[in-house]
């Protein structure tokens, strides 16, 4: 039996028995790739190219952090919190990482109530989700604030042992806290186009995407899942270890 490939306009083409026809697929955008929006290919392009990046501060730090021949502190002495009294380790930390897991199951709401073309529902999970975001930027600011102000710890210098601590520290989450912090921004963007019904209208301007298509919140899903995955590694690898 011969096999066919459907284009987007619905006819059918000719396809290569075997390997030829794999690569004629995933060679051909007009096969493979048709109807994937311009906005989601490019954020796929761009979490990969950030993928690289958070992996080469991760890879460098533990590299720093094999190689020193000074005392590295205890995170779970660094990061604890006195509360009534007692030492309670990375409780602020597990909180913040709480919050920013929770956000992932109010993104996934708010996309699936998107592709509903609900927009009330849509419009209040993404501001969920962006509240939340919000939450754990304020409380990685307090513990920046607690770091400098009551340890000490700077980017070029470090009382609790290495000094590369706080230069790797400082880098790390300072540069996932400014993606969760542009996240936010655009969450509330898009939440705001989505309750004056701009994504159905196609009203023209940022962030719109094609009319009556949603698909503009599955991309802000797309990052907002990246930077929460991404603080899992950072969470591992800082302050477990």
């Amino acid at each position: 039996m011969s096999q066919s490939a459907l284009t987007g306009t619905g006819e059918t083409l000719p396809r290569s028995p075997g390997m030829q026809g794999v690569v004629a697929d995933w060679s051909s955008d007009q096969r493979a790739f048709k109807q994937v929006p311009w906005g989601k290919a490019m954020m796929w392009i761009f979490l990969l190219s950030d993928t690289f990046i958070f992996s080469s501060f991760l890879i460098s730090y533990m590299t720093v952090r094999m190689s020193t021949t000074a005392v590295w502190p205890n995170p779970s002495e660094v990061f604890a919190l006195t509360i009534a009294g007692k030492s309670v380790p990375l409780i602020l930390i597990a909180i913040m990482t709480f919050v920013l897991i929770s956000s992932s199951g109010t993104m996934v709401l708010a996309v699936n109530y998107g592709y509903r073309k609900d927009r009330v529902r849509t419009f209040v999970f993404l501001l969920l989700t962006a509240a939340l975001g919000a939450t754990f930027v304020g409380m990685q600011a307090f513990e920046w604030t607690k770091l400098i102000v009551e340890e000490g710890v700077r980017p070029w210098g470090n009382p609790l042992g290495a000094a590369q601590f706080g230069s790797s520290f400082f880098m790390i989450t300072g540069f996932h806290g400014t993606h969760v912090s542009i996240g936010v921004i655009f969450l509330i963007i898009v939440a705001i186009k989505v309750l004056r019904g701009d994504l159905d209208n196609e009203r023209p301007g940022f962030l719109t995407g094609r009319k009556g298509n949603y698909e503009m919140v599955e991309t802000m899903g797309l990052y907002w899942h990246f930077v929460d995955l991404v603080w899992v590694f950072i969470f591992a690898f800082f302050y477990l270890w």
